[in-house]
């Protein structure tokens, strides 16, 4: 073989295998961005009651016997408005199995999340966290977090970071949770 095709062939191999990793990366990466995280030791979700942007009163203990999707957000976070278009797919289809979907907001006032909802309509409530009192109470560390909460009121896994919610996988992930068949 000539040098010229020798290099070409090793430029071309080159290229092959960084595409390769660059592929196997993204999809290791996607299966993460997918993925709930177990919480090992299953502490008792802590209570609040909050108001949604209408004045209306929801309270956790409510929804015990129910599977309770408690996400923390805001409307400045990039991330946040990344997946409330998912988040809402995902409560259009779990609502039917009674799946609840809380979206607590970190200190910001009924105003500022009702425009936000012009350009983000989502059909789950909306609650306002405006002195951040909840989210103190919770292991939080950047938002957006989410937290599933079991029937029995227990925290069963968390999420760091943004999900595409209605992906099949964690859709089935939350049915077998109300099912009570943890994966």
């Amino acid at each position: 073989m000539s040098s010229m095709k020798q290099i070409a062939y090793n430029f071309i191999s080159i290229l092959m295998f960084v595409g390769c990793v660059t592929l196997f990366f993204s999809v290791a990466q996607a299966a993460q961005r997918q993925s709930l995280h177990e919480v090992k030791d299953r502490p008792l979700a802590k209570e609040f009651v909050l108001k949604d942007i209408d004045g209306k009163e929801f309270r956790l203990s409510q929804y015990r016997g129910k599977v309770v999707l408690v996400n923390f957000w805001a409307t400045w976070c990039p991330p946040c408005r990344e997946e409330m278009p998912s988040m809402d797919r995902a409560y259009e289809q779990l609502k039917k199995s009674g799946i609840i979907i809380l979206a607590i907001n970190i200190g910001e006032d009924e105003d500022t999340i009702f425009k936000f909802t012009a350009d983000y309509p989502v059909s789950f409530p909306l609650l306002m966290d405006q002195d951040s009192s909840v989210i103190n109470q919770w292991p939080v560390t950047g938002l957006p977090t989410t937290y599933v909460v079991d029937p029995n009121g227990h925290i069963v896994y968390r999420a760091i970071g943004s999900r595409e919610w209605d992906d099949e996988a964690l859709l089935k992930k939350l049915n077998a949770l109300k099912n009570n068949l943890h994966e």
